[in-house]
Order: C-alpha cells, then structure tokens, then sequence
C-alpha cells in the first residue's frame, strides 16, 4: 500500500475539521455528519498502528515542518522585506547569523531529523503494546465493535483538550527550568546549551533544534504522556498536535506580524527574550508560571492582557455597555411606574 494511497482518506476528515469554523448553520451540519463518517470508515480501515504513524507524520509535516520551510526560504530570499517583519530587524535574519549557511543546514537537518524520531518513537510504543504485547492501543482510537461512530463525545474533547494543553506546559515549564536550565542538570542541560541556545536569534525550525534527547523530553513527552496516561481519544491528541505545531511556526519565527494578538505576540517576545538571554529566563509557552515564579524576563503575561485590554479598549466598551444597560433598566422602571400611577389615578 503506498503512502499517498493511505494519507488520501485520512486528509479528508482532518480537512473537514480546520474547515468546520468557516462555515454556515446548516453546511457546518452536513460537515460534521461527512466528518464523522469519513474518520470511522479510515479507523474501522486502518490499524491504530498505521493511524498513529502516518497521521502525525501528515500533521508535522504540513503544519510545522512546510511552514518552517516556507518561513525560512522568505528570509533567505527577500532579506529586504523580511527584515521588516522581523521583530530584532537584521539580526532576526537566519543568514545574518553565526555560521551562516552551514548552521542553517544544520538546525533544518537536525530539525526534521528529530520530529521523524518523535513519530517513529510514538509509532514503536503502539507496535510494540498492539503487535507484540497484544494489549489495547494507549490511545483511544475505535469505539465498540458495533458502534457507527469512532468520534470522542464532545465533552470529552473539551476536557481532555484542556487537560492536555495545561499538562503540556506545566511539564514544559518545569523540565525547561529544573533539568535543562539547571546545574544539577548533568548531560542533558549541556547539550541544551550548546545546541538549541548556539542560536540566539530563533527562526521557526529552531523550536526543533536540539540534542534528541532534549527534544524529546522537552517537546515530545509533555504532550505524548499526559495522552496516554489518561488515555485521550486519537482526535483530541492530534489536536493537540496540530496546535502545538502551530504554535512552534509562529512563536519561534521572530516575526512581530503574527495572526494573533494576546496569545502569540507575547509568547513570541517571551521566546525571543529567553533564547537571546541564553535561557534566563521564560521557561514555559505561555508565560504563566514564568509569572507565577518571577522567571519572566520583560513584560509578562498579565502586560500582554493589560496591553490588549487597552488597544481595544475594553474598559471603555465595558463602561459604556454598563451605561446603556442602566439607562434601558431607568427606562423600564419609569414606564412602570408611570403605569401604576395611571392605574391609582382611575380609581
């Protein structure tokens, strides 16, 4: 069976899903029932095995590792109106920095070398519990035999995915500050700091950059484990997967234009502070236990909050909603009142 003869029906469904917010009532319902149908016909015709490979290798690829490339062929090829993008000008350049075009190769080969390790890890553990243990999947992937329907229930998506989003930068925090950032951290902060922290300036194939056992402690196992540990449905990790490679394209691109306002501008500045720092500082993604332990370098979460409340000026919107919701309750009280004054006159 060749690759793209599996990736064809396993792109429809993932396809369905990103497109679902853009459409209308009742498409938005005819795309879900497609959605549905379209994942349990691939998961009653593929082995968790196949799914647990192939899949991630679509999302990382086309969610993190093309992007990547498209990011840093930009840079490379109009330096000139990339540098404009930039949020540290000339020296955001990958090809303005230390070891020029050998370094470049390096970060992109090691980079890709290390997300194939993750899916291949990810698909050894499902070959090894599946085929040779003959135990279930760690993942949910297939409901009962009978069931026409191998989607996870809404409440359980919700719940997992927030789960899963809170675990991951917990663990992230922690293992960044207490293992690889600390002097008790032995081989493993050594190989940190001269690989991932030789760039002091990220570009997205950075957040990939780093000695495969940083890699996979830092970036792999923080999502994978609180997945299987509490057994998430395939859907809701791959979820997670595809926002956690998201978020590596645009929080490590150095660019100051990103798609979003309170979340990643603020993680990407905290990204930028931490690498340019050599890593004394910003230790999680989203900077609120960096807030908590005053390990933030620069403006912090709550600045980002407080910055994005006053450009679209909250207060104001707020102060003013709460003055019309008082003038229409005047106004309902005054009618009111005028009505029973009118009732007491007629008798």
């Amino acid at each position: 069976m060749s690759l793209s003869s599996l990736l064809a029906p396993v792109t429809l469904p993932i396809a369905s899903l990103f497109a679902i917010p853009m459409l209308s009532s009742w498409s938005t319902s005819l795309n879900l029932i497609f959605f549905s149908l379209t994942w349990t016909t691939v998961a009653m015709t593929y082995s968790p095995l196949q799914l647990e490979f192939f899949v991630p290798l679509f999302l990382r690829t086309f969610l993190y590792l093309l992007p990547s490339a498209l990011f840093l062929l930009f840079d490379l090829g109009v330096p000139s109106l990339a540098v404009e993008l930039k949020a540290q000008g000339t020296y955001g350049l990958p090809g303005k920095q230390k070891g020029g075009a050998a370094k470049i190769r390096r970060v992109v080969a090691w980079s890709c070398f290390n997300v194939l390790l993750a899916v291949a890890i990810q698909a050894g553990i499902e070959f090894l519990v599946t085929d040779v243990f003959r135990v279930r999947s760690l993942l949910l992937i297939k409901g009962s035999a009978w069931s026409l329907n191998h989607l996870p229930n809404p409440w359980s998506l919700f719940k997992h995915s927030v789960l899963g989003l809170l675990s991951r930068n917990i663990l992230q925090y922690y293992i960044h500050q207490q293992i690889l950032h600390s002097p008790s951290g032995g081989a493993l902060a050594h190989w940190h700091q001269t690989w991932h922290h030789s760039i002091y300036v990220p570009y997205s194939f950075v957040a990939a950059y780093d000695h495969p056992a940083c890699y996979l402690l830092h970036r792999f196992l923080p999502l994978y484990l609180p997945a299987i540990a509490l057994r998430f449905h395939i859907m809701t990790y791959l979820l997670l997967l595809a926002l956690s490679s998201l978020e590596e394209v645009f929080v490590y691109s150095g660019y100051n234009v990103l798609p979003s306002t309170i979340m990643l501008r603020g993680m990407a500045r905290r990204a930028d502070a931490h690498m340019m720092s050599q890593g004394k500082g910003n230790f999680g993604p989203l900077g609120v236990l960096d807030w908590m332990h005053g390990t933030t370098l620069g403006a912090d979460v709550m600045d980002d909050l407080q910055d994005e409340m006053e450009k679209h000026h909250v207060q104001e919107r707020s102060g003013r909603a709460i003055n019309e919701a008082g003038d229409t309750a005047n106004g309902i009280a005054g009618k009111l009142k005028g009505k029973a004054k009118r009732g007491r006159g007629k008798k």
